[in-house]
């Protein structure tokens, strides 16, 4: 555990309006951390020790925006994070410095018609950790709600902490997509989110499981992560979607998916996952996509196709927890094939938005 005494000075991942990235001081300062003047009720301070970089972070990065979500200043990335309680704040009686959190990256209102519903995930007034302009957790030390600071057992490590908010995502679309033992279940891309999703899927019973891509190495990537348990399927860049559907349900030996999760949030996937799934089936979009799109309205309407879509998860962490803890998902663990220490921050956000890289999860640490 670091001591108040020794703490080195806080350094956090920046990126701008311009797409520069760099590292530069941080909020907390340590002066304010080692008086704890500034810290109020129901705080704790807890210093990052592995971060994830979701491809939201290298958006904001490259694009400066994600919808209505806009860098407009000088931005601290990052929300994929699990560290070490520093200091906590006296009314704070659940947590003790030195013990082992991962950090749940949105603080909702507790007010609002969502909050109020168990759906804090739709709160009107959430500050969510990395989007702007809210500052991320990709930095050395940060203040953070104690509630949102979740303690894991002894057998989960930082780098574990840290995959526990990709893995809520998946988990939130297995719930809300009502995915049962031995549904058929089609997978839409083969990044992070994608196969985090699939694990969830295989780990839920669904069979047959069919993953599409673009990239050939990430879909040889998620056939070795479920032992063959997927049938991977490659997607061409010109391919249209109603021939995307008709081989889709080839690769599933004839069979149509009753559920379709879609993790790329391309307009041509979800296309042809509507065109692919069975009468009465759900295509549930996970995936982030353009503000507009157009959609086959016929087909969902004639063959009654749910669609549906998501927004972060509520109330799945600690079931995320659980479930890596009793070795369910231990697979997700493979997903991490980078790491760089915080001075090299740089490199590693270049490393992961570079599709030639073979990266699938590039972590953060600092230990």
């Amino acid at each position: 555990m670091a001591s108040l005494l020794n703490l080195r000075p806080n350094i956090g991942v920046y990126t701008d309006p311009q797409h520069n990235l760099w590292l530069d001081e941080a909020d907390p300062p340590v002066t304010d951390i080692q008086s704890g003047a500034n810290l109020r009720e129901g705080e704790v301070v807890a210093q990052i020790r592995s971060t994830g970089i979701c491809g939201s972070d290298v958006h904001f990065w490259h694009a400066g925006r994600i919808g209505p979500m806009i860098v407009e200043d000088k931005h601290i990335l990052g929300h994929e994070s699990a560290g070490e309680i520093i200091t906590v704040h006296s009314s704070v009686t659940h947590l003790k410095p030195g013990d082992r959190v991962a950090i749940e990256p949105g603080i909702p209102c507790h007010t609002c018609a969502p909050c109020l519903r168990g759906r804090y995930n739709g709160c009107e007034r959430v500050l969510f950790r990395s989007t702007p302009p809210v500052p991320g957790l990709l930095r050395r030390y940060i203040v953070h709600p104690a509630v949102w600071c979740h303690k894991l057992p002894s057998t989960l490590s930082f780098e574990d902490g840290a995959l526990l908010e990709p893995l809520s995502v998946a988990l939130a679309a297995i719930d809300r997509a009502n995915l049962r033992l031995g549904d058929a279940a089609l997978i839409c891309g083969a990044g992070p989110i994608g196969l985090a999703t699939l694990l969830c899927a295989r780990a839920a019973g669904a069979h047959p499981l069919v993953i599409t891509d673009l990239d050939e190495r990430r879909l040889a990537f998620a056939e070795s992560l479920t032992a063959g348990r997927v049938r991977p399927l490659h997607v061409t860049p010109d391919e249209k979607p109603e021939s995307l559907a008709s081989r889709i349900v080839e690769t599933m030996g004839g069979t149509e998916p009753d559920v379709a999760l879609e993790c790329t949030g391309a307009e041509s996937s979800i296309g042809a996952a509507i065109h692919a799934v069975r009468f009465g089936g759900t295509v549930f979009v996970v995936g982030v996509g353009r503000n507009e799109m157009q959609f086959p309205f016929m087909r969902l309407s004639t063959r009654e196709v749910d669609l549906r879509f998501q927004y972060r998860y509520a109330n799945m962490w600690p079931k995320a927890i659980r479930l890596m803890e009793a070795g369910v998902l231990d697979d997700i663990r493979k997903l991490v094939t980078h790491r760089f220490p915080i001075e090299d921050a740089v490199r590693a956000f270049e490393i992961s938005a570079d599709p030639k890289s073979g990266s699938i999860k590039v972590q953060i640490t600092d230990v």
